[in-house]
């Protein structure tokens, strides 16, 4: 009889690779996740040209193998920095202050179209065959926070064929998670009034980062060669319950339209960590962003929300879109 089983068997890890796409023999964090979609893919090519017969075609070719899916994982403070760094491609390891054992990760954007890759593993213990996918790539980040809910990531990835292993063994690392509670939202009209700014409270917000990845397919391969980053974006959506004019709505409608910081900070104050002591933090600073979209749907049984749309932009002076700061006990990356 076929092995049957569960979607909890299976086990999904990743880790930096040094070289890009030689993929490394062990994974360096096995992610819990809650939906994966990992799938290899293939497009042939059909002999479709006239043969003196109705049918359609005589045949097919293979001309091009790859690996891409999706994976939706808690938000977690080891593991976080290396998502980050796939898509964003730069980070800075520092020792917090005042700690000796806490360390500070800054993720900002690499001005490359190779940012860094990293080796994909599944075991599926259904099959008795597990994989490594070299030259993954996560080009798609959407972070969700809720009520009721951990912090979430919802990753893109792409990857090359996978190629067979004997079987891992995972151990899935117990990391701190953030819960609604954890979170701050701020914004001011630069990042150095953020600290004084006062605390919006919301709802939910929806963080989309995009990398636009392009395949780079070429003559003489039947896989890509790499996958290429373009354009950086960075977008959201927030939802608050309606109580004034000032939180969102001045600000959006404003002419000219005035560009904002943002902080979307979550602190794990349940968890100490050092001697300080410090806590696991995600900081996200958008050093300029602009309000895109303002709506307030009135609903006569129902409170009355508002939900707000942004963008974020690169910004001249301090020379950058925005950054990630994790806050964690891994020394480097």
């Amino acid at each position: 009889m076929s092995a049957k089983g569960i979607g909890r068997l299976f086990a999904i890890g990743i880790a930096k690779e040094a070289t890009r796409g030689t993929a490394k023999t062990s994974a360096t964090y096995w992610l819990p996740f809650a939906d994966a979609a990992i799938d290899e893919k293939f497009t042939n090519v059909t002999q479709d040209e006239a043969y003196g017969i109705i049918e359609d075609s005589i045949g097919q070719s293979r001309v091009k193998n790859w690996a891409e899916g999706s994976l939706k994982v808690p938000l977690t403070d080891q593991s976080l920095p290396l998502l980050l760094l796939s898509q964003f491609g730069s980070n800075v390891d520092t020792t917090h202050s005042g700690e000796t054992t806490v360390y500070d990760h800054t993720i900002k954007v690499g001005q490359s179209a190779q940012h860094q890759s990293l080796t994909l593993f599944i075991h599926d213990p259904l099959s008795a065959q597990d994989y490594s996918h070299a030259l993954s790539v996560i080009h798609k980040t959407e972070l969700d926070a809720e009520l009721g809910k951990f912090a979430e990531l919802s990753l893109s990835v792409k990857a090359l064929k996978g190629t067979q292993q004997t079987t891992y063994t995972p151990s899935i690392l117990a990391e701190n998670r953030f819960l609604p509670q954890y979170m701050t939202f701020k914004y001011a009209t630069t990042v150095s009034g953020l600290g004084s700014a006062t605390a919006i409270q919301l709802k939910s917000i929806k963080l989309t980062i995009d990398s636009n990845i392009e395949d780079d397919d070429v003559l003489g391969s039947v896989v890509p060669v790499d996958f290429l980053n373009k354009e950086f974006k960075i977008e959201g959506t927030l939802e608050a319950i309606w109580q004034n004019e000032t939180d969102f709505k001045t600000i959006s409608l404003a002419t000219p339209n005035v560009p904002q910081a943002m902080l979307i900070s979550l602190v794990n104050t349940d968890v100490s960590i050092g001697v300080v002591p410090s806590h696991p933090t995600v900081n996200i600073t958008l050093d300029q962003c602009y309000f895109t979209e303002f709506s307030r749907p009135i609903k006569i049984k129902d409170l009355t929300y508002q939900t707000v749309k942004f963008k974020a932009v690169y910004n001249v002076t301090n020379s950058e879109m925005g950054k990630i700061v994790v806050t964690n006990t891994v020394a480097t990356y």
